[in-house]
């Protein structure tokens, strides 16, 4: 195996690697989002273009802060907390992993 051939398969690696992450924090997304609509009342497809939406939110800024933002502001005049939201995203993207890493 030559270096240009290592670098190949590292580069291969690394881009796979990436669009695993990405495939599991968008599922993570989509789960907090039906988590948050389920909070809001909201069933059927509400539900889901809620989870949808929260899924686009999370293309507006690098990391996690947009989507928690958007789901503070949704959710947390119903009296659920920061530590709640961060919680139930630590434990969905746990979930979500596990889907994604089964397909």
């Amino acid at each position: 195996m030559t270096m240009a051939d290592r670098e190949r398969d590292f580069e291969n690696r690394f881009i796979h690697d990436q669009e695993l992450k990405f495939r599991i924090r968008a599922r993570r997304n989509k789960l907090i989002g039906l988590w948050a609509a389920e909070k809001l009342g909201k069933t059927g497809p509400d539900a889901n273009a809620y989870a949808q939406e929260i899924v686009r939110v999370d293309f507006e800024k690098p990391g996690d802060d947009d989507v928690f933002d958007h789901l503070m502001a949704d959710l947390g005049e119903m009296g659920i907390t920061e530590k709640e939201i961060r919680a139930q995203m630590e434990e969905l993207l746990k979930e979500a992993e596990k889907q994604v890493m089964s397909e």
